[in-house]
């Protein structure tokens, strides 16, 4: 997959794309991240790249012709035949990026590639949207003051999604929103940590027992945490959701008897939720404690 960057800071990129798991797919071959610098592209002997907005206001608006230059020379050199990079403008007004849109985005990039423009100043001249820009992306309904940490964020989203990149597949199958719920519960040496203890179930070897607390957690944290994703959930399988929304969001019959069972707790009187001596709080959520029947897993 080759991905181009166009930014007036092309330094911030270097520490970036030679650390961990990015550095590495780009050591192998899996990844190709090209910087190019915006000024690069300017035709005066100052090499800038805003002016003035027309109308007054605040701040500086970044000048189209560098864009549109750049845009078209990063499209050209990477073109596949007829099919030209996907051009993706980084800015708040964007869809916002999920999972989904990563799955996506990761999609277009192995079929054609991808062009990031990473904005700053106030705002970029609207006539660059309007003629470069296949599509703008959001990492949040927050502004930022520029395009190269989003770009940053989505490179690394993306490259989870190339083969290869990350050694164990089922680690990126089994990743938070993957299948529309969040991650379970993680936990490796030492076995007890300050009368915390692994639960049992885990170092059992029994797989499908495993398998089912990893699910039973993963629908528990989801419903504390993002109640919201499960809702969504619930919705697309109670509708029968399209196929490719489906895929996105599958709740087993096991996982849907368990959010039953896990709703019925909820709404016991509060009496029956209780903490023994036997467990503990630690960052707001019920920690068993070594010895304790809740470690093996048991419903």
């Amino acid at each position: 997959m080759r991905i181009q960057i166009l930014t007036i800071f092309p330094e911030l990129f270097g520490p970036f794309l030679a650390t961990s798991l990015v550095g590495r797919a780009i050591e192998k071959g899996l990844l190709e991240v090209r910087v190019l610098d915006l000024r690069d592209f300017t035709e005066d002997r100052h090499r800038s790249v805003d002016d003035e907005p027309y109308g007054g206001g605040g701040g500086m608006v970044m000048t189209a012709p560098p864009w549109l230059k750049a845009v078209r020379a990063a499209a050209e050199a990477d073109s596949r035949g007829e099919i030209r990079p996907w051009r993706i403008l980084l800015s708040p007004q964007g869809s916002r990026l999920d999972e989904a849109k990563v799955r996506e985005l990761a999609e277009r990039g192995a079929e054609r590639g991808l062009i990031l423009m990473c904005g700053r100043y106030e705002a970029i001249d609207e006539r660059v949207r309007r003629t470069v820009v296949d599509e703008e992306v959001s990492i949040g309904d927050y502004v930022l003051s520029g395009g190269e940490l989003p770009a940053m964020v989505l490179v690394e989203a993306i490259s989870r999604q190339v083969p290869g990149v990350v050694k164990l597949a089922g680690s990126v199958e089994q990743d938070s929103f993957r299948a529309g719920l969040l991650d379970h519960p993680h936990y490796t040496r030492p076995p007890v940590v300050e009368g915390m203890a692994v639960p049992e179930v885990l170092t059992s070897g029994d797989h499908a027992a495993i398998r089912r607390w990893r699910e039973r957690e993963a629908l528990r944290a989801t419903r504390e945490k993002r109640p919201d994703l499960l809702e969504q959930a619930l919705e697309q399988a109670l509708e029968q959701a399209p196929e490719q929304a489906r895929r996105q969001v599958r709740l087993t019959p096991e996982q849907r008897r368990e959010l039953e069972r896990l709703e019925r707790e909820r709404c016991e009187p509060a009496e029956a939720g209780l903490h023994s001596d036997s467990e503990i709080e630690n960052n707001g959520g019920n920690v068993p404690q070594a010895g304790s029947a809740s470690l093996r897993g048991e419903s």
